[in-house]
């Protein structure tokens, strides 16, 4: 497993505590849940709904794999060891990942906006000069615009344990 995996899972854990308990349940996926959704300017309620279902999921997944004790909570020892496992929760991320590049995507044009991206980005907890690097690593066209599809890539890769030298590095630590 790359360091740089780790640490990337390390951030998210920290940005997925959304109540800052220290640990990950339930409440922190509703928080974001509702964070990011609220920032989804444009998209419809399928699409919000869409996203919720996603957080539930992901959270869902977690708990099923991973909390033996049932006590309804997970520690980030826990969470490292269930998704920097592919073959654990791959289906989970791409589930969380299609769900977020439709929101960033409300006219389903297959291209996602800058501005928008920004925001759901900040909903999740990213730093403002990390996001914006992670844009540019996405290699936008000329009307600044991702694709969709290379979003879902980029999350994936995320969560990918065997992985270096990603764009999404650029959300880990001082924006490069």
């Amino acid at each position: 497993m790359r360091a740089e995996a780790i640490d990337r899972v390390t951030l998210v854990f920290t940005l997925f505590d959304a109540n800052g308990n220290g640990h990950l349940d339930p409440e922190d996926f509703e928080l974001m849940a509702s964070r990011v959704t609220a920032a989804a300017e444009g998209s419809g309620e399928g699409a919000r709904a869409r996203m919720s279902a996603a957080f539930q999921r992901y959270w869902e997944t977690l708990e099923g794999e991973l909390d033996a004790n049932g006590d309804g909570r997970i520690t980030l020892e826990e969470y490292r060891a269930c998704v920097l496992a592919p073959e654990r929760f791959a289906g989970t991320v791409r589930e969380f990942a299609e769900a977020l590049a439709a929101l960033g995507d409300p006219d389903g044009d297959g291209a996602i906006e800058r501005p928008l991206f920004t925001a759901l980005m900040r909903a999740i907890g990213f730093a403002g000069p990390n996001i914006d690097a992670l844009f540019d690593a996405f290699g936008p066209d000329g009307e600044d615009r991702i694709a969709v599809a290379t979003w879902v890539a980029g999350i994936e890769d995320f969560y990918a344990p065997d992985k270096a030298g990603i764009p999404g590095d650029h959300l880990v630590g001082a924006a490069v």
